[in-house]
């Protein structure tokens, strides 16, 4: 066999996965997975084991070559993909974690965040990484983790722990401890990278009590990281990026412009900028998109925090639906002469709002309100939120000139999409085409992606994109005047359900 099978390795909040791919077509050809344990030892905290991290990763290596009838020989590299500002701190020399592995969901150094911002730091924290002082990151995890184990903070400062996001600790696992390194995209999301440089910044290093010698290498997104010999033979890990920028990558949105929006649980919007990073006015985050051959780029994101959970909701919490499949047809059912809005800020409210205290609502109740048009608000919610953080890009980039046209088309990926209501609806509402590609395991695909690209096997990016496939085109048939009012009810349950409104 030619050298022609990529494995990608997809780490994420509560699954890890294994695709093989055949190069140069990137065509599934095996796929792999294992759920991962949530430990949740007090109130706001999640973690995982960083052993179950590593183990079912290597576990699902194994078995999608299995799978796929390919030994070592015919694999042209590993490329990894991950849950992003998940935070592991281990000790060099035992190769054992001090703690376990703080989640990015983890919410235990609010306090401290609160502190850096009253005391006026937020905005020198997002002039240099682009981000907001909050605990999704991982600088305050770090500290956090300095701070409360005993000796932990010594030992730092004697250079003896390393600290890495999940792709740097599985790639220092994978590599047998040789290997200390991270991509652009997971640095940028740890509140400790200057972007614009691309660098650790030392006033952020100091502001957050980080030694700088716990930190990895940072390296372009797709390169040989390291060497593998765990599978069965030499390996090259040769491709890394955070899972939402794969998503962006695997979507082959490379040029300005073009945006992907992945539903999941909640919903991650990324706006391509281009090379220069855009400082947002309406509190969206600046990432780094990808590094490629040493140039960076850069991308506006938006956190819908709720999304999918929408649905889990119908289905575990009011007991409408069996099954999430079921949302769909539910929704087509309900009285279209009624209008009900569910905002669903059942952790609070994302971007644009940011509202940590708003809880959830539903409006527009009428005695004949059932299962259907509960079903119905839950989704259209969701393209809501959708219209908001487009909005909210929009007033940030270029003045509001998004793609010079407004025929923006996105692209769109995760669970949620496969139900054709919710992305007609989300066509309507954006009055923009909604594309769904013919591979829905854009992450995956992403992070193979850069692995092919680097082992010579993939194409360079214009010809990667020009095979991009869609599968549907969801085009806007609502008249103006509907979309109107039904937003503005939307804009208005908002405003009523934030903390500070009329009810908050």
């Amino acid at each position: 066999m030619s050298k022609d099978v990529i494995l990608a390795l997809d780490q994420g909040t509560t699954s890890t996965r294994c695709i093989a791919f055949r190069a140069p077509s990137l065509a599934p050809v095996a796929t792999a997975r294992r759920e991962l344990a949530q430990h949740f030892p007090d109130s706001g905290w999640v973690e995982h084991e960083p052993e179950d991290l590593f183990a079912d990763s290597l576990a699902v290596l194994r078995e999608a070559m299995a799978m796929a009838g390919a030994t070592p020989a015919d694999v042209a590299g590993i490329g990894i993909t991950n849950q992003r500002e998940t935070t592991l701190v281990w000790d060099r020399v035992t190769a054992r974690p001090v703690h376990r592995a703080i989640v990015w969901q983890d919410r235990r150094t609010a306090p401290m965040c609160a502190s850096l911002r009253a005391a006026g730091h937020e905005a020198a924290v997002s002039a240099s990484t682009g981000l907001l002082l909050d605990p999704y990151f991982s600088a305050t995890k770090i500290a956090w983790i300095l701070d409360n184990v005993p000796g932990a903070r010594a030992d730092a400062e004697a250079g003896r722990l390393a600290f890495g996001t999940v792709d740097t600790w599985l790639l220092w696992r994978l590599t047998e401890g040789r290997v200390h390194r991270t991509d652009a995209t997971n640095a940028s999301r740890t509140m400790l990278y200057d972007i614009r440089a691309g660098a650790w910044d030392p006033a952020m290093l100091a502001l957050f009590g980080v030694p700088a010698a716990m930190l990895p290498e940072v390296c372009d997104c797709a390169g040989v990281f390291g060497t593998t010999g765990m599978l069965g033979g030499s390996i090259p890990i040769a491709g890394i990026a955070g899972d939402q920028q794969a998503a962006m990558i695997g979507q082959a949105c490379f040029e300005p412009g073009m945006a992907k929006s992945t539903y999941g649980t909640g919903c991650f919007l990324l706006l391509h900028t281009g090379d220069t990073p855009v400082v947002s006015g309406k509190r969206m985050l600046t990432t780094v998109a990808a590094q490629l051959d040493g140039r960076r780029t850069y991308a506006l994101e938006g956190a819908i925090f709720v999304a999918g959970a929408a649905v889990q909701w119908l289905r575990d919490g009011l007991g409408v639906i069996g099954a999430a499949a079921e949302a769909g047809g539910l929704a087509a059912a309900a009285d279209p002469a009624q209008q009900g809005y569910l905002v669903p800020a059942f952790t609070g409210l994302g971007a644009p709002w940011w509202d940590a205290e708003a809880r959830g609502a539903m409006f527009g109740l009428v005695r004949n309100s059932g299962p259907a048009e509960f079903a119905r608000a839950a989704l259209e919610s969701v393209a809501y939120q959708t219209r908001d953080l487009i909005e909210a890009m929009r007033g940030d980039w270029q003045g509001g000139d998004w793609q010079g046209s407004a025929d923006t088309v996105l692209r769109v990926d995760g669970g949620m999409v496969a139900s054709d209501w919710t992305m007609q609806f989300l066509a309507d509402m954006l009055d923009a085409p909604v594309d769904r590609p013919v591979v829905l395991e854009t992450t995956a695909l992403g992070a193979g992606y850069l692995a092919g690209l680097a082992a010579g096997v993939c194409p360079e990016p214009a010809e990667f994109a020009r095979g991009w496939a869609l599968q549907r085109r969801f085009s806007p048939a609502m008249p103006a005047a509907v979309r109107a009012a039904k937003y503005a009810g939307w804009q208005d349950a908002v405003r009523r359900t934030l903390s500070n409104g009329p009810y908050g």
